[in-house]
């Protein structure tokens, strides 16, 4: 709640703390007006409180991410933006926005084009990671990474040859992740499927840890692979698929956070999920603070802070894994 009133506070107009839940009190109809501006109220209400619950929803999003992959596939390395899901997802968000694809699906047609473009990269990857029946880890980062620059360069060509330039515009900015343009009906479907996935997870937490240990010892325990992780590959690309809908492509997230966690509670999800969700929110809803306000009245997009914060975490844990093993030997 902290972090949520000093992110909607924070901003190149900033606005007392006591005021902020004010405005929200009265927006809800708890109090009376009081003698704020009319300014600052549209600013909290109609900007920067859909923003940072926006942030809530999409850094826990992407957090669960983090934690099911690399579970689902034991690599430590896995997340959506390196196996190259966000990029699938954005190639088909970005159709949906400039071709009017799915136009059928009414204002569901981005996120829906998002998670069918999820599930074709997904399944993508995990067909070229295959090797003697086997998905190697080395194989899945390079897999992912290979995919990923394809379907990053298919959204380059559909922005740069559209021939609508302020459509091209807003596209570019997009795919480079942002919360600016969030708004009220925007956190509806993300807040649901937030929920829900999280629940759901949080029941199947011992079939996770299983996974972790290894398929002879899930197979001992009583979890049926095949149909676990067929539900778990729908849930990544459907939960990837809406956020990436909603905010573009942010990356490393769902690599950084869970890792912190497991360094702080120890490797069962029935810890590590809760606080990966927790944690997630409140480093977005951060990260997105430094976004608007440190080079203002210039704002970068959120995609760009998480890319320089997580490529070096990226890197120290290859690093760290390579260290391991060969110590290992």
């Amino acid at each position: 709640m902290l972090t949520v009133t000093f992110g909607v506070a924070l901003g190149p107009v900033p606005i007392p703390l006591d005021e902020v839940w004010r405005i929200g009190a009265y927006k809800v109809g708890l109090i009376a007006q009081g003698d704020w501006s009319p300014a600052n109220e549209n600013i909290v209400w109609l900007i920067r409180f859909p923003r940072v619950l926006l942030a809530v929803f999409v850094g826990g999003g992407l957090a669960v991410v983090g934690v099911t992959l690399q579970a689902l596939v034991r690599n430590p390395l896995a997340d959506s933006y390196i196996l190259g899901v966000s990029s699938g997802a954005s190639v088909g968000a970005v159709l949906a926005i400039g071709t009017g694809l799915f136009a059928f699906a009414g204002s569901f047609a981005v996120s829906l084009a998002a998670f069918l473009g999820a599930m074709v990269t997904f399944a993508i990857v995990f067909v070229l990671a295959r090797s003697s029946g086997r998905i190697t880890p080395g194989r899945l980062i390079l897999a992912g990474i290979g995919v990923g620059y394809v379907f990053t360069g298919i959204t380059s060509f559909i922005t740069l040859t559209s021939d609508n330039r302020q459509l091209a515009g807003q596209i570019l900015s997009w795919t480079l992740g942002s919360l600016a343009r969030a708004q009220w009906f925007d956190l509806t479907l993300p807040a649901l499927l937030l929920l829900i996935v999280t629940l759901y997870l949080m029941l199947q937490a011992r079939g996770l840890n299983a996974l972790v240990m290894g398929d002879e010892t899930a197979t001992t325990l009583g979890i049926g692979l095949d149909i676990f992780r067929r539900r778990l590959f729908v849930l990544v690309a459907l939960i990837t698929g809406v956020m990436v809908a909603v905010s573009g492509s942010i990356g490393f997230i769902g690599l950084m956070v869970p890792h912190m966690m497991r360094f702080v509670v120890g490797s069962d999800h029935r810890r590590v999920l809760p606080l990966s969700v927790l944690v997630g929110s409140i480093f977005l809803i951060w990260v997105d603070v430094i976004a608007r306000t440190a080079f203002a009245p210039v704002e970068l997009p959120v995609g760009v802070i998480t890319s320089i914060l997580g490529g070096p975490f990226f890197l120290w844990l290859m690093w760290r894994s390579q260290a391991s093993r060969f110590g290992g030997d």
